[in-house]
């Protein structure tokens, strides 16, 4: 695969800072929207240990509000100092999806060159929510803010439909970056071709359908994820009644005899499925798999059942030079994400 000049670092790189976007659409989560914020203020508060935070909020009493919940949750090492607030206007929270994907441009000799903003279309997973403009407009904003050259691919993509290895090798769903409500004039060969010229990709694996609930049409988030160069996380379903359980052993036949960048085999660490999570008489996409790599940490959603020490202790065992960090998710997943849906990375890319 021919690629560009830039390269998307991977996750468990060192961060410069983490975004997010500060909630306020009550109607993501209906008639649940209450505890909503008080997840956000925790994971602020633990992010603002290693690293900066920097917060997408509508105005000065939104900012007023968020700070003084933040307040309220701080642990030791937390540093609000490092918890920085700036109008940027959002339509709603999601901003792994809305937000900046920072990339290093890099010159001939392959050394970085600078920090450059890919400002992807967002267009709010094909079109199921609306408006969207606002979110759309947030790399732009940001690129400016951070005085970063911003590059515009024109193709719609999110960040939680995909997940890179930093050596070239990417993992996605067919689902997702194959639908026709986000570039239908794209064929598969042109997705590669664009996530080779603006991401550094030189292979994509290609995995099938994502898991129950999810209305983002199968992000990769939610299931399979990158833990270290060679080795990808999986979630899987032991339940061969459960709607999961047949979708995602389909993709660990696809991972275990899948091949790194450089035509290694991969290691694959399988993950449990949490109990289904319901509200309202709606299955919830609850998965450990949607966890944030952040400096010295990672973040892991929970679900007030048996498998979350499972899950923790698999992912300490991935991570050992990382503290593990189990967030209660419950009340924020009824929005159909976790945590990982609502923070973006800033690498620390440097010239």
């Amino acid at each position: 695969m021919q690629h560009n000049m830039y390269r998307m670092p991977a996750e468990w790189a060192m961060h410069d800072a983490t975004w997010l976007s500060w909630p306020h659409k009550e109607a993501s989560w209906p008639g649940k929207f209450e505890p909503v914020p008080a997840v956000f203020a925790l994971m602020v508060a633990y992010l603002s240990r290693y690293e900066e935070v920097h917060i997408n909020v509508l105005d000065g009493e939104m900012e007023d509000t968020a700070r003084k919940l933040i307040a309220t949750c701080l642990q030791q090492g937390s540093r609000m100092e490092a918890v920085h607030f700036h109008r940027i206007p959002t339509d709603d929270a999601w901003c792994r999806d809305h937000g900046p994907n920072f990339v290093a441009a890099l010159d001939h000799a392959g050394d970085v060159a600078e920090k450059v903003v890919m400002d992807w279309e967002y267009n709010a997973w094909g079109g199921k929510y609306t408006p969207y403009d606002h979110d759309n407009a947030v790399p732009s904003h940001v690129a400016q803010l951070r005085e970063c050259r911003i590059c515009r691919p024109g193709m719609v993509l999110e960040g939680g439909s995909i997940d890179v290895n930093g050596k070239g090798l990417l993992l996605t769903t067919e689902a997702c970056l194959l639908n026709p409500n986000r570039n239908p004039s794209m064929s598969r060969s042109d997705i590669e071709a664009a996530l080779g010229t603006y991401l550094g990709i030189d292979k994509v694996i290609w995995l099938k359908d994502g898991i129950i609930g999810d209305d983002t049409d199968g992000h990769v988030d939610d299931m399979a994820r990158f833990v270290d160069a060679r080795t990808v996380v999986l979630a899987l379903e032991d339940d061969a009644d459960d709607a999961n359980y047949l979708p995602l052993r389909e993709n660990l036949e696809i991972l275990a005899s899948a091949t790194d960048q450089a035509g290694q085999p991969l290691e694959v660490v399988t993950l449990p499925m949490p109990d289904p999570v319901y509200y309202d008489g709606e299955r919830l996409p609850a998965s450990y798999a949607n966890f944030y790599i952040a400096n010295r940490q990672v973040l892991v959603p929970t679900y007030r059942c048996a498998n979350d020490g499972v899950a923790l202790d698999i992912l300490q065992r991935c991570f050992p030079d990382r503290e593990i960090v189990g967030i209660d998710c419950t009340d924020l997943v009824w929005g159909l994400g976790a945590i990982h849906c609502v923070t973006h990375e800033e690498p620390a890319i440097n010239s």
